[in-house]
């Protein structure tokens, strides 16, 4: 394993296992392109180049299954796990937040939605955290006009709001954390422009290591953007870091791409056998960058 990516994985065996949220990575970034499922033996050879002992992969696994993530086909006996439904509807709405260009037509207006009832503020909570949506207040939410508007918050009192008078602009600047979010961009950045200096040399990954630094890319850079409401730049500050962000992550991902579907070609399989090849929405993944 390259010095880079070796330094990548060191850091996260120091930080809290967060298995789980890796394997979501896996689904979201991989299999759902390819079909949706796939056989437990892929996941655990994965999981070994993390160093990450299968027990605790498996014990992940039924968490997940156990939360509504995750649902299992058992055929002899060998597993196979795809996201359900909940997952499915919400790393759709994830996809289009990592891999999309951010909007550039801003109207000068914002979606504004009150939820009263506790149960309800609950049940939305992460789906609207996912979606982009920032809470200045509890039950209230706001985000860009124009944001999907997730499932979990199809109750809630929709209003559209101008954010174009100082009253708007402060309702903003209390939704959101952007001092943090623009500190955890810095850190990504700072983990992986080695990887990135190693690429652009021109140095080779094997397959294997191409694959787990993508997911691993995807891993950290997800769980900074998904907490970045994506604003219209005229919003944000002039060196406003999550734009060099994405585009750090898009370059190292691109570089990533041949050889690491090389390796799901190889290696991932499902009920089927070998599992079909990826759509088309893959290779335009950060196709702006």
């Amino acid at each position: 394993m390259p010095q880079p990516l070796a330094r990548i994985v060191d850091q996260l065996k120091r930080e809290p296992s967060r298995t789980g949220s890796i394997i979501i990575t896996v689904f979201g970034d991989s299999i759902v392109p390819r079909g949706g499922s796939v056989w437990l033996g892929t996941l655990l050879e994965f999981f070994k180049s993390l160093d990450i002992d299968g027990n605790v992969v498996r014990t992940a696994m039924s968490r997940l299954a156990a939360d509504g993530w995750l649902e299992r086909n058992k055929v002899g006996r060998n597993s196979f796990y795809r996201l359900n439904a909940k997952g499915r509807q919400t790393f759709d709405t994830a996809t289009r937040h990592i891999y999309d260009p951010p909007p550039s037509d801003w109207t000068g207006r914002f979606e504004l939605l009150l939820i009263g009832n506790a149960e309800d503020r609950d049940a939305a909570r992460e789906a609207l955290k996912n979606a982009g949506f920032g809470s200045p207040l509890p039950g209230v939410w706001v985000a860009p006009s124009g944001a999907p508007i997730p499932g979990e918050a199809s109750r809630a009192i929709r209003l559209e709001v101008s954010a174009e008078d100082d009253s708007g602009r402060r309702l903003l600047s209390e939704s959101w954390p952007l001092d943090r979010t623009a500190d955890a961009y810095l850190k990504f950045m700072k983990t992986f422009e080695p990887l990135h200096g190693w690429i652009t040399r021109g140095e080779k990954l094997s397959d294997a290591d191409a694959f787990t630094a993508r997911i691993l890319l995807i891993h950290h850079y997800r769980r900074v953007v998904l907490r970045d409401p994506l604003l219209p730049y005229q919003l944000l500050p002039k060196d406003w870091p999550g734009r060099a962000a994405r585009k750090l992550c898009g370059e190292i991902y691109r570089g990533l791409l041949p050889p690491s579907e090389q390796w799901l070609d190889d290696r991932a399989t499902n009920e089927d056998g070998p599992l079909p090849k990826a759509n088309g929405a893959v290779a335009r993944r950060f196709e702006d960058v």
